[in-house]
């Protein structure tokens, strides 16, 4: 269901924008990505996840080894054992539990092997796909920051979805 992000998700990565024009924006980029900069953070990809700063995992269906979407690692801070991670499925994949099941995958690697003790989703209040796949993945909802970010030079809020170590215990 993930695996490392590599160069052949690219043409998949670039079809999701194509079909979801506002794809970008509501995973906090100013454009879509061109096939080369995708190509640079394929480059960068195995050094990013050496260095523990950043890992992208490409969410795959259950029955192939097609890109559906991507699961970001970053805000890495070692010294509070914490991350955020970011998410996204492709226009044809949504719906189907697949973000879900990609969360919980990857936070009981990242609580567990890796040892963070804390992950969270930053998302806009108002998208109910995210939160609702963060929670059935076990993430809490802490609330909503408000005027967190700057995009697209305004000031926006987002809702805050956690989880702890100790959590996957209860």
């Amino acid at each position: 269901m993930l695996r490392e992000y590599a160069e052949r998700d690219i043409p998949e990565i670039l079809i999701a924008y194509q079909d979801d024009p506002e794809l970008h924006l509501r995973i906090g980029e100013s454009h879509p990505p061109s096939g080369a900069e995708l190509g640079r953070r394929a480059e960068r990809a195995e050094a990013e996840r050496i260095a523990g700063t950043h890992v992208r995992l490409t969410i795959l269906s259950p029955d192939s080894d097609i890109c559906r979407g991507q699961l970001s690692v970053h805000g890495v801070d070692w010294d509070h054992a914490r991350a955020e991670l970011g998410i996204w499925l492709a226009p044809q994949a949504r719906g189907r539990g697949m973000a879900t099941e990609s969360l919980r995958v990857a936070s009981r690697w990242l609580l567990g092997p890796c040892r963070l003790e804390r992950l969270q989703i930053l998302t806009e209040p108002d998208n109910e796909a995210m939160i609702a796949a963060a929670r059935s993945a076990g993430f809490v909802y802490e609330g909503v920051l408000r005027g967190y970010t700057r995009e697209h030079g305004n000031r926006v809020d987002n809702a805050v979805l956690a989880l702890v170590r100790s959590d996957l215990a209860a």
